[in-house]
């Protein structure tokens, strides 16, 4: 059925119908309530709106691989049917329920030529139930192309109220926020339409900024379901990046630059990328730059770069392994989750630990000594826990940046010891030179000889300022 045809058999009943309406319903059109009367639609005459709020990020993300949603076409209608279902399972089979059991409970509204503009979700369930065959709602007297902007405003204001927000999949209200804005509505405007404050709706806005960029990082630009389940992380890194730009935050370490937001923004998405499998929900994830400087990586400089080198220097190697995107995959979403847990498997080691993980942890434990350096004995007890734990049986005990790290305990306890308790240091001298053995090789007999005369005359050195002290 097409357009011509469906606005003359509504307005059929309309005219049939209109001494004696179904009912009444206020409805808010141009600025003014308005009693609209109610008609009795059949189904068959209605046509769905793919842009609905439920379901726009499907519908988005469907559109950026170049498929076409014609909902007059079966096939059409079929796919948004689909998408409504999967929107919220548990709902609609609780509305199903109901809408069995006592029918339409509430009106929906469409235009003139049949599109739902209110009711997608309720029209879906009603043929599904296979007990009803018409649609109880208003008809607006025009056509979504005869006055878009204030269709859009209506459209909005059912879509994200309050009953309705919790039926919304999170991505959603950020999407329908920044839709509007691209028709050029006022951002006061889109927060009244939405229910929500001007400030709110400009958070929206930045954050779906954020998200954009992360798809264009990843090669995913506009499959908005690649942001299911990140809501929070990119709330996050957006306040962040806002705090952070402009080199003039007291929350970051000092003398940062904005090329070092720059990383921490690339660093963050590796992070959102696998949050479905890595350790990094919530005060996981926060630990790289949320609140205080003291309280994250970001705010110690050194912790910081230790943090970002050894990400970059790991990570590459992971991403290079990737194959070629391909989004003309039948189901996206099921391939790009597959693509990005593929990744997530390539990060880790032989133990099966990745080193996304082990990065987060080894630098939260760097964090906590900086913050415990007015301890010394809390952080005494933890290095020497950490070393008699090391199985010196083991082969990875031996390994050259093992080895390395050890090298730089010994040299800052030798510090220490050296400025604290220069007695107990000559105890420890003297403890190893007792041990010594002489199995060395002929050649290594001279530089031994040389090596004791030296100790000599240190020690002679040592004895002469002692006494000298007295």
């Amino acid at each position: 059925m097409n357009k011509e045809t469906r606005i003359k058999k509504i307005s059929e009943i309309i005219e049939r119908d209109k001494a004696d309406p179904y009912g009444k319903q206020d409805i808010p059109w141009e600025d003014v309530l308005k009693p609209m009367d109610v008609y009795k639609i059949p189904l068959d005459y209605l046509i769905y709106n793919k842009y609905n709020g439920r379901i726009l990020s499907r519908t988005k993300s469907l559109e950026s691989q170049g498929r076409q949603i014609d909902t007059e076409t079966e096939a059409g209608k079929q796919l948004v049917e689909k998408l409504l279902t999967e929107s919220n399972p548990s709902r609609n089979k609780q509305t199903l329920e109901s809408i069995t059991k006592l029918g339409q409970e509430k009106v929906g509204i469409i235009t003139k030529d049949g599109i739902i503009i209110d009711g997608n979700r309720r029209a879906m369930l009603l043929r599904r139930s296979g007990k009803y065959d018409y649609f109880k709602t208003v008809v607006l007297d025009v056509t979504l192309e005869e006055n878009p902007t204030e269709i859009e405003k209506l459209e909005t204001i059912y879509q994200m109220g309050e009953d309705e927000k919790l039926g919304y999949n999170a991505i959603e209200k950020y999407l329908k926020a920044k839709s509007l804005r691209q028709r050029k509505i006022a951002v006061e405007k889109i927060a009244d339409w939405m229910g929500e404050t001007q400030g709110t709706v400009e958070e929206y806005l930045a954050v779906m900024e954020t998200m954009d960029d992360y798809l264009d990082y990843l090669g995913y630009n506009g499959v908005y379901t690649q942001l299911d389940g990140r809501e929070d992380l990119f709330i996050f890194l957006t306040k962040w990046t806002n705090n952070f730009y402009g080199e003039e935050s007291v929350k970051a370490f000092d003398g940062y630059r904005d090329t070092d937001v720059d990383d921490l923004k690339l660093i963050a998405y590796d992070y959102i990328r696998v949050v479905r499998w890595a350790q990094v929900e919530g005060k996981e994830f926060r630990i790289i730059a949320d609140g205080l400087k003291e309280n994250h990586f970001f705010g110690n400089k050194a912790i910081w770069n230790d943090f970002r080198d050894f990400h970059f220097s790991h990570v590459q190697a992971a991403k290079d392994s990737e194959e070629r995107i391909d989004l003309g995959s039948e189901n996206l979403k099921a391939y790009l989750d597959d693509r990005d847990k593929r990744f997530f498997e390539k990060t880790k080691n032989d133990k099966g630990r990745s080193f996304l993980d082990e990065n987060l942890d080894a630098h939260q434990q760097q964090l906590r000594y900086k913050k415990s350096a007015s301890e010394p004995m809390k952080l005494a007890d933890d290095a020497a826990g950490a070393l008699d734990a090391i199985d010196q049986k083991h082969k990875a005990a031996s390994a050259p940046e093992v080895l390395d790290k050890i090298t730089k305990i010994n040299e800052k306890t030798f510090e220490i010891l050296r400025q604290k308790a220069p007695a107990r240091l000559l105890d420890r001298v003297i403890e190893i030179l007792k041990s010594i053995e002489f199995k060395s090789k002929q050649e290594e007999q001279d530089r031994l000889l040389a090596n004791i005369k030296e100790i000599e005359s240190l020690a002679y050195r040592l004895e002469k300022e002692l006494k000298k002290s007295r």
